[in-house]
């Protein structure tokens, strides 16, 4: 392979439920580098896992490839990082952070980075772990669109769909839209099937069908059967999808707007005992005590 076929590489950090087997994605790719999580216990059960070098410190991290992922849960945490970085970058390099955060957290990032020559690419990403373990998520970015074109390759590696939607800060708009649009579908899948349930239908066989007319969906397809098991193996938490909420009611407050979804459903996720770590196809649980209370009132 000459210098010309060598695949771009990056560096990754975070190992958490979406982060690692996104690294993992790239890593099958060949564009991994290596990869650093908070926590060196799970780097290095990660890296075990998949073959892959795990760095030991964030210089590391910085100087062993031209571009670097984040995935990480806060916007503290993002900052705190490209805080951490900024001193071993160089120009030329980029940075793409496929956290969810607040839009203004993206345009603070960018610019601290700018300031030091390196680039930034707002990347939040959707499709659940199944598409991360997969490489066919939906990507949402927001920067300049040469940038995007240098990481094509590497964006195309995690996702079958790539959207630029403009400057910096877009990506994490849409997915605010993103977001507050999964909670409509997770309140609309939940509280329809326990009133399938309540009617006795069978649920496999009523999803199935249900996923051939018009309101099919892919939380339906993908979430729908562990509701009909009542076994919501960890695609993506609770807890996180309540901070992305709180990020849409933030953004809808600067223009003077109330989220009478997004209000719902973190007040419904608050009733969930425990519900911080759950999956947010849970929901279900606190639908179908509705009709059991009335069933037995």
């Amino acid at each position: 392979m000459t210098q010309l076929d060598t695949p771009i590489q990056a560096s990754f950090i975070g190992l958490g439920a979406m982060g690692g087997p996104m690294a993992a994605t790239l890593a099958r790719s060949g564009h991994l580098a290596g990869a650093w999580n908070r926590s060196s216990g799970r780097a290095e059960a990660w890296g075990r896992t998949h073959g892959t070098r795990v760095f030991a410190t964030l210089a590391e991290v910085a100087c062993a490839a031209p571009v670097v992922f984040l995935c990480v849960s806060r916007d503290a945490d993002v900052l705190e990082l490209v805080g951490s970085l900024l001193p071993h970058l160089v120009p030329g390099q980029i940075v793409i952070d496929c956290s969810t955060t607040a839009p203004q957290t993206a345009r603070t990032a960018a610019l601290r980075l700018r300031s030091a020559g390196v680039a930034f690419l707002d990347c939040p990403v959707s499709g659940g772990t199944e598409g991360a373990a997969a490489g066919t998520l939906t990507l949402f970015v927001g920067g300049d669109p040469a940038t995007v074109e240098r990481v094509r390759p590497l964006l195309a590696s995690l996702g079958s769909r790539i959207t630029h939607l403009g400057p910096t800060g877009q990506g994490q708009a849409a997915k605010a839209v993103n977001q507050l649009m999964l909670a409509g579908i997770n309140q609309a899948v939940s509280e329809a099937l326990a009133f399938a349930v309540a009617e006795k239908l069978p649920l496999p066989e009523l999803i199935d069908a249900l996923s051939h007319g018009a309101a099919a969906s892919w939380f339906l397809a993908h979430r729908g059967p562990r509701m009909a098991e009542r076994h919501y193996p960890l695609g993506f938490k609770m807890a996180l999808h309540a901070k992305d909420l709180r990020i849409c009611r933030d953004m809808a407050a600067q223009h003077g707007v109330q989220l009478p979804l997004a209000e719902m459903t973190l007040h419904h996720y608050d009733r969930l005992p425990g519900c911080a770590e759950q999956d947010l196809a849970a929901l279900f649980e606190l639908k179908r005590a509705l009709f059991e209370k009335k069933s037995t009132g």
